[in-house]
């Protein structure tokens, strides 16, 4: 594949088979809209919007390494196009291809305001921390004009739960107002992802996404507002941002950063034939070894759903990102306490209101 073939301001280079063939379909033509990231050129591709009507909004997440036990997602697909994206595979369960579709294919849940202020009235409901992008950003591109997901957030505001977001996209500056507020009970936290300190790498790998000034701006923001915020390094990928992890943890400790994650790349399912497709067209001078590095993270394969070693990989190479994480946090981020989130006032508020006693 040759350099210029690459299609700007998309992560995936191409449309991947979806594996459950029988339930693709063709949208109509008038659910077309185009929506362009700030600064980027527009390419021929277009974004189709589609509205669907949802009968749950909140997700028991079952994995056991994950990390959390309920996601909400306003949105299916994103059009970040991270090109390692894990959501991806989740596509093809709606009839898309893992690959541009993914990226080219929102799905709007526009009820999902309403479905979440029923569960949290629900009588059989015990609080327990939601977590808002388990699988697609919640912030990403739509969101500036739908707001799905700030008026999420004044549910969780008013109902007083305990709510997560994962995001990469500075557009949570936005919602500061509610943040703060959230936060003054310990009812929020935030994970911002930032997997490079380099921007070249960062247009490559998450075309769509905001720039790592914006995000990086956005840590110090939120921290001075004192709403607690963490920085996801996820994913690792070795020789494109393992060399990244002192200094990139180096700075977001300095902006105010209370906390660092970060799993190392697996390319499951459909995953793999994206991936391996963007790097052999966006880096063909390394792409095999990045490749056969990614391999060894994994027991020789690109594939990886062992539970327990999946996220963190295993040999050497795994051991090495495992040991700079460590002397990281030691060196910048030893002082940082992050507190559980407050899981007691919701019962007082399932009404809406302060119950009187």
């Amino acid at each position: 594949m040759k350099r210029n073939d690459f299609i700007k301001g998309r992560g995936a280079q191409h449309q991947v088979k979806n594996r459950f063939d029988a339930l693709s379909y063709e949208m109509r033509d008038d659910f077309l809209n185009y929506c362009a990231a700030e600064g980027e050129e527009a390419t021929s591709s277009r974004t189709t919007l589609i509205d669907t009507f949802p009968k749950t909004i909140v997700n028991k997440v079952t994995s056991p390494d994950v990390g959390l036990e309920y996601s909400l997602n306003p949105y299916q697909g994103c059009e970040h196009g991270c090109v390692y994206c894990y959501a991806r595979n989740s596509h093809e369960y709606w009839g898309y291809g893992a690959g541009l579709d993914f990226e080219q294919k929102i799905l709007i849940k526009r009820n999902a305001v309403e479905l979440l202020e029923q569960k949290l009235r629900s009588k059989s409901w015990k609080a327990v921390p939601i977590v808002l992008s388990g699988n697609t950003d919640c912030y990403q591109p739509i969101e500036r004009k739908l707001e799905i997901t700030r008026r999420l957030l004044q549910v969780f505001l008013k109902y007083r739960h305990p709510v997560g977001i994962i995001t990469k996209n500075a557009l949570i500056q936005r919602d500061i107002d509610v943040l703060q507020e959230l936060a003054q009970d310990n009812l929020v936290r935030v994970n911002l992802s930032i997997t490079s300190l380099d921007e070249k790498t960062r247009q490559l790998l998450e075309p769509r996404t905001a720039s790592i000034k914006k995000r990086l701006q956005t840590v110090e923001l939120l921290a001075s507002k004192g709403i607690p915020v963490s920085v996801m390094m996820a994913p690792i990928i070795p020789s494109i941002n393992s060399h990244e992890i002192l200094p990139l943890v180096k700075e977001i400790s300095e902006r105010g950063a209370c906390g660092v994650g970060y799993t190392v790349v697996r390319l499951n399912g459909a995953i793999g034939e994206v991936f391996s497709a963007w790097i052999r067209k966006a880096m063909p001078s390394k792409a095999e070894k990045v490749l056969n590095q990614i391999a060894e993270c994994h027991n020789g394969n690109l594939n990886d759903s062992r539970f327990g070693t999946r996220m963190k990989g295993d040999g050497n190479i795994a051991e090495q990102v495992a040991q700079q994480f460590t002397i990281a946090r030691k060196l910048y981020l030893n002082d940082r306490q992050r507190s559980s989130l407050n899981c007691e006032l919701h019962e007082q508020y399932k009404d809406g209101q302060m119950k009187l006693f």
